[in-house]
């Protein structure tokens, strides 16, 4: 088979189909209860907190050429994407009606919320599919980037699951939630296809495009899905699901040893 078809047929598999997979499974596991959408949405939130922590933060660390800049960027990309969250907010009508001077910048829009975690996770999918591209570059069509393609897949199991699980306790349709889901993971085709060709990642990039998407992603879990969560249900049952879905983050991230793309 061509190499090049090789990687986009691998990384279309495993980037969208993962992601795909994963709004599937939150739509399979959605409860309509407050109760239950507090423990789904602060599991995702545990979720998504591994993956910048243990798989984002430390690659970006590794391949920045400056050692503060992955923090540096990681606040820049938080910074951001609360900016863009008070725009999204003041366009949409939802300032304070008590004050309409004041930007509802801390608005828990579980919609935005999906949307700007796709966003993040296109993002973060370039420089996973130029890992693949690469690997296909340098040893061939062989298994290890089989299993580097299938291991993106389960990474990306929770990333869907995170995207889908807000747009479907927002009122969004399935069909629609796992679309979005789904269209988050083209970026890993496009930057396979570039890391192919490239043969080896321009490290900064890379770091600065974990490190942004990073903090975007950590404004979503901050800002968005656990005070969402603590709002749906008081109660000290919601910190655990975060743990478990931490715990599964971890599972995930360091089977086959991996640490991170």
């Amino acid at each position: 088979m061509n190499p090049v078809l090789f990687v986009i047929l691998l990384t279309a598999a495993t980037g969208v189909g993962g992601l795909a997979l994963g709004g599937v499974l939150a739509a399979l596991f959605k409860r309509e209860s407050p109760r239950g959408t507090s423990l789904l949405l602060s599991f995702t939130a545990g979720l998504m907190l591994s993956i910048v922590a243990l798989d984002m933060v430390p690659e970006a660390m590794e391949a920045a050429p400056w050692l503060p800049m992955t923090p540096l960027l990681l606040v820049v990309g938080f910074g951001v994407t609360y900016l863009l969250n008070c725009w999204i907010d003041k366009s949409a009508h939802h300032e304070d009606e008590a004050n309409p001077h004041h930007c509802a910048c801390g608005h828990h829009d579980l919609h935005t919320a999906g949307i700007v975690l796709a966003a993040a996770v296109a993002l973060h999918n370039v420089p996973v599919g130029m890992a693949v591209g690469a690997t296909v570059a340098v040893q061939g069509i062989c298994l290890a980037s089989v299993l580097a393609a299938v291991t993106i897949g389960l990474h990306n199991l929770p990333e869907g699951m995170s995207i889908a699980t807000p747009l479907l306790h927002d009122g969004s349709k399935t069909v629609s939630a796992i679309a979005v889901a789904a269209l988050s993971g083209l970026p890993t085709v496009l930057g396979a296809v570039a890391g192919y060709f490239i043969g080896e990642q321009a490290p900064a990039a890379l770091a600065a495009a974990l490190s942004l998407a990073g903090g975007a992603m950590l404004y979503v879990v901050f800002f968005e899905l656990l005070p969402e969560a603590a709002l749906q249900w008081k109660s000290r049952w919601p910190i655990l699901a975060t743990v478990l879905g931490f715990a599964l983050g971890v599972l995930l991230i360091f089977s086959h040893g991996h640490h991170g793309f």
